[in-house]
């Protein structure tokens, strides 16, 4: 029996996923300095445009090209930023600052590198070109164009640009709502003492800062221990508060996994076993018409499935325009001599060699392992039944970029 037999593979299991990830109802009033990262509910017009005038793009002298035939030119204004000037007297120039008003009559302005200025009057052997160092109104945006669309995540450069606009507050969706919870028998929480046969709680930690990265209200259901019943009762808890329940553990095949067999008594399994490396016990499905996703029990398996499945689930139901962020290309500083038929996620990072830039894998690679997260910048794919030698081209995705 080949070992990936009844295993599904990444692009089917996404295509059986990601329909199941509605956008979540409900929006929020916020300020623009709380924002940042909630995704943007309603397209964005512009109101006017911006700029809403020429203005000088730097220090200089605003002019008719037309008079520097009759130099030298008496000064006849002086336009900081911000004050709205006069037109400007025909034979006369006016000393202007960047980002200030352009006055009517003037068609360029001289950097003041290239004037030479005598008893208020200025002289210069350039000869500018039309509208030279002017910007022009709405070169950023015109009045009644899109601004942003809906289903933007805001960044620090949106919110700028709202800024700019005029807007002080913007509607956003409200966030999704993700309750986790682990499973385990052997967890203790950081902070107590560790008895013998147990281990600290990783995965709820691990799993709450990523859905704090991704701007999700996490629903905390704490620790199940590894009974049937007490998991139909978290479940039954998670699914009547959230939009979807995250949980770790329990959904091998052991005797004392039980995540499976409630989500089967309160809803379904419609997806389990992946053909991937590290993550292959993985349930999706639903439990009280809630989505589900039951990822597995190591660490960094839980890190992995989470970037490059959950991820991605969140950001449907976020509403988000973007989605799979796109790979960088790059040659493998690493080998590996014997294939595997799952396609493995493999924590690397970016090194740069004889100035190019290659990905180095961790040398440890058990899914069990935290510490090869901490190390790597992201991963890097190596494809189902594949051999890598130094330098074969691989996909490689941040950490960052598989957030955002």
């Amino acid at each position: 029996m080949r070992p990936t037999e009844g295993l599904t593979g990444l692009e089917e299991a996404l295509e059986r996923l990601l329909p199941r990830a509605k956008p979540v109802e409900g929006t929020e009033s916020l300020p623009l300095t709380q924002a940042l990262g909630r995704i943007l509910a309603n397209t964005t017009e512009v109101p006017a445009d911006v700029p809403p005038a020429d203005n000088s793009a730097v220090d200089g002298y605003a002019i008719r090209i037309g008079d520097l035939a009759r130099q030298p030119l008496p000064i006849s204004q002086r336009i900081p930023a911000g004050k709205a000037p006069a037109a400007l007297e025909p034979g006369t120039a006016a000393r202007i600052f960047t980002g200030a008003a352009i006055p009517d009559g003037a068609d360029a302005v001289l950097m003041q590198e290239n004037v030479e200025r005598v008893d208020e009057r200025i002289t210069t052997p350039q000869q500018p070109e039309a509208r030279q160092n002017i910007r022009p109104r709405g070169q950023d945006l015109r009045a009644g164009s899109t601004a942003l669309e809906a289903g933007t995540r805001l960044r620090a450069q949106e919110l700028g640009l709202l800024a700019s606009l005029g807007i002080a507050e913007v509607t956003v969706r409200r966030k999704v709502r993700v309750a986790i919870l682990t499973t385990g028998n052997e967890l203790v929480p950081p902070g107590d003492p560790l008895p013998p046969g147990k281990i600290y709680n990783t995965n709820r930690f691990t799993l709450s800062a990523l859905l704090q990265q991704m701007h999700c209200d996490m629903i905390d259901l704490g620790d199940v221990a590894d009974t049937y019943a007490d998991t139909l009762a978290a479940l039954d808890q998670a699914s009547a508060k959230a939009d979807l329940i995250l949980s770790s553990g329990g959904v091998s095949v052991g005797e004392e996994d039980h995540v499976r067999a409630a989500m089967e008594t309160r809803g379904e399994v419609t997806l389990w076993r992946l053909a991937l490396k590290p993550g292959k016990p993985l349930a999706f499905g639903s439990v009280n018409g809630t989505p589900m996703m039951g990822l597995p029990g190591n660490p960094a398996a839980v890190m992995v499935t989470f970037l490059i499945l959950a991820a991605p689930f969140l950001r449907r139901q976020q509403g988000r325009l973007t989605g799979t962020p796109s790979a960088y290309r790059l040659p493998a500083n690493f080998t590996v001599e014997h294939p595997s038929p799952r396609r493995e996620f493999v924590r690397a990072r970016r090194v740069e060699i004889e100035k190019q830039g290659w990905i180095e894998a961790h040398p440890n690679q058990s899914s069990g392992m935290l510490s090869s997260a901490c190390w790597a910048e992201g991963l890097a794919v190596v494809p189902e039944d594949r051999t890598v030698a130094r330098g074969d081209l691989l996909d490689f995705y941040s950490f960052n970029d598989l957030l955002g």
